[in-house]
């Protein structure tokens, strides 16, 4: 016999292990033959199972138990997920109860994120702020990078007021974006009590502004694609005149009119920048009030 193959008193904890995770009796089989050498018949298989006491539909555990852990990893990521992964679960816990069981369980605790799966919609979080200027958004918009135009601006947390939206050939040079930050400042006389921003270089010089006029703890970095309000305005901004743009600039790419080099970016600069700021201007001013957003 090879070294593989089990003894016979231990063929007994294999099988009782994976009827634990609960794999069908047919798998069972085939795993016992082919990882451990072990060949029986699925009567045997019923045998060992039953001298442990392994059933499928018996020795059902307590209800209140089950209910304690079902509710526990609802407060976790369980919520996220369904009754067959959760009564998966329960089985891998060594918990035994029907998947019908587990179904009613969920629509019970959870009925609010059971019709959000239902309808295939997420159960997103609820963004808060405490008033106006708490919480200024910053992240540059690089889609038109390639072609020599770079966006950035800012936005009010709370009443989603765009603060500055830029349109220029850099928006990674930290002394224009402090230019930019300085010049908010000074119109509106005051600045927000915490800015929210990723770790690019261009936001070190804000920072250090935001530091030293309104003190420490004031200047939150964050992952960019998690800046919740200044995203959602660019794909607002991209869906009303930021693909039409692109689409522009990549029909002078496609006829050979426009390189990549130094001088086509600066063209390409010189003849659209003044026109991508307008429209900015007038998507925001105009169009974008209808859905929430105020300039």
């Amino acid at each position: 016999m090879t070294s593989f193959k089990i003894k016979m008193e231990n063929r007994g904890n294999i099988a009782e292990f994976y009827f634990l995770l609960n794999i069908p009796y047919d798998e069972i089989l085939v795993l016992l033959a082919a990882n451990h050498g072990c060949v029986i018949s699925r009567r045997t298989l019923h045998r060992i199972l039953r001298e442990r006491n392994c059933y499928r539909r018996r020795n059902t555990s307590d209800l209140s138990t089950v209910i304690a852990f079902v509710q526990q990893l609802l407060n976790e990521s369980g919520a996220l997920h369904g009754y067959r992964w959760m009564h998966l679960r329960c089985l891998q816990q060594g918990l035994v109860i029907s998947r019908d069981d587990v179904r009613v369980m969920i629509s019970i605790l959870d009925s609010a994120g059971v019709a959000a799966r239902t309808a295939r919609r997420l159960r997103r979080r609820e963004y808060f702020s405490k008033g106006p200027n708490y919480i200024w958004h910053f992240v540059g918009y690089d889609k038109l990078k390639p072609y020599g135009l770079c966006v950035s601006g800012f936005i009010d947390g709370y009443s989603r007021y765009i603060i500055w939206l830029k349109v220029y050939k850099t928006n990674n040079d930290p002394k224009v974006i402090s230019g930019y930050y300085m010049e908010c400042v000074r119109e509106r006389m005051g600045a927000p009590t915490k800015i929210r921003a990723d770790r690019g270089t261009e936001n070190g010089h804000v920072a250090a502004m935001q530091t030293l006029l309104v003190g420490t703890d004031s200047f939150l970095y964050g992952r960019s694609t998690a800046n919740q309000r200044i995203e959602s305005w660019w794909g607002v901004l991209r869906r009303q005149c930021g693909q039409f743009w692109m689409n522009c600039l990549e029909t002078l790419k496609d006829h050979g009119l426009f390189s990549g080099d130094i001088l086509d970016k600066g063209l390409v600069q010189f003849c659209f920048t003044a026109l991508l700021q307008v429209s900015r201007y007038i998507i925001a001013t105009n169009l974008i009030r209808c859905l929430g957003f105020r300039i």
